[in-house]
């Protein structure tokens, strides 16, 4: 394991938490359900759960957004930060929810095929048009 410790917040500070170790390069999902949550689309790093953890959780609130997943956000602020798999063993983090310098870059986007028409995406390395569901209709 690395011995990197990083931290992060919500733009109030009422949710801190810290990773330790290295995380995951930032993904871009273009799904339906990120766009709604976040207003373009989410840029996430991950972390295994036993390298994660919430230090303060004072605004924290946990949303479930479908049956494959919940998504945390400050109830104070409104700051997008989490989202959880059900039955997966890592989380994803808003990646602009870091403190200082990352390290990150983006590897590549996720659900291209629901994207918003008043964009275009740039940047990684690979454009998944959908994991698992047709347009309009992704449930992450």
């Amino acid at each position: 394991m690395s011995d990197e410790i990083h931290s992060g917040s919500c733009l109030c500070g009422a949710v801190r938490y810290e990773v330790s170790g290295r995380l995951r390069p930032v993904i871009g999902c273009h799904c339906t359900q990120c766009r709604k949550q976040t207003g373009h689309y989410m840029a996430a790093t991950a972390a295994k759960l036993g390298n994660f953890k919430i230090t303060k959780d004072d605004g924290l609130r946990w949303f479930r957004s479908s049956e494959r997943a919940q998504r945390a956000f400050c109830q104070i602020c409104g700051s997008t930060l989490f989202w959880q798999g059900t039955g997966r063993d890592y989380v994803a983090i808003a990646a602009g929810t870091l403190d200082g310098e990352t390290g990150l870059a983006i590897a590549g986007h996720i659900f291209c095929a629901d994207k918003g028409d008043y964009y275009e995406i740039e940047g990684g390395d690979f454009q998944e048009p959908s994991r698992h569901r047709p347009q309009g209709s992704s449930t992450s």
